[in-house]
């Protein structure tokens, strides 16, 4: 299974843990649909089906990765990905014109 990076995963638990204990600031409607994205996000990331359980999980591989063991994602976009339209694969190509 696929881990999350953890700085990606520290923010979802660190927003969702904070949504929680604000109650009902920004809406209930917002608020509520935020966490259930929030909820969903971290149990896929966990590979989990509980919030509960994704939560728990998401800290133990928090504390396993530690502060120094987490290095910052690069400034510089990675060249092996196309960052323009151009460069990507495309499906049409070589399909005949629309009459």
């Amino acid at each position: 299974m696929l881990k999350p990076h953890p700085i990606v995963l520290r923010r979802l638990v660190e927003e969702y843990e904070a949504l929680v204990a604000a109650g009902s600031a920004g809406g209930p409607a917002v608020r509520d649909a935020r966490i259930g994205d929030l909820a969903y996000t971290l149990c896929v990331s966990t590979g989990t089906r509980d919030v509960r359980h994704a939560l728990g999980t998401a800290h133990r591989w928090l504390a396993a990765a530690g502060t120094a063991a987490v290095p910052a994602p690069p400034a510089e976009p990675d060249p092996a990905v196309p960052a323009s339209g151009a460069d990507r694969w495309d499906a049409n190509a070589g399909a005949p014109a629309p009459a």
